[in-house]
């Protein structure tokens, strides 16, 4: 499986998110958040900067979430990711 021209696949990575005085957020807190972080799993033949087994934090209201094979895969565009670790 691999995604083409600008679209990227990514596997989200869950995150514990704590406030500046220590409070770990909830699952429904956390999800509300714009930016989420996930590996990637392929990029298309367009997508440059970005490889394989990166990992980015993407702008998840523009994310669409598909269940292939079993595993949940987040589809998403170039344009949609803010950062690369």
């Amino acid at each position: 499986m691999r995604p083409i021209s600008k679209y990227i696949l990514i596997e989200p990575i869950e995150e514990e998110i704590r406030t500046e005085s220590g409070i770990l957020l909830t699952n429904h807190e956390a999800q509300s958040r714009r930016y989420h972080k996930g590996k990637v799993h392929g990029v298309g033949n367009e997508v440059q900067g970005i490889v394989e087994s990166d990992e980015v934090y993407y702008d998840f209201r523009n994310a669409h979430t598909l269940l292939i094979e079993g595993k949940k895969i987040t589809v998403i565009q170039e344009r949609d990711v803010v950062v690369v670790l």
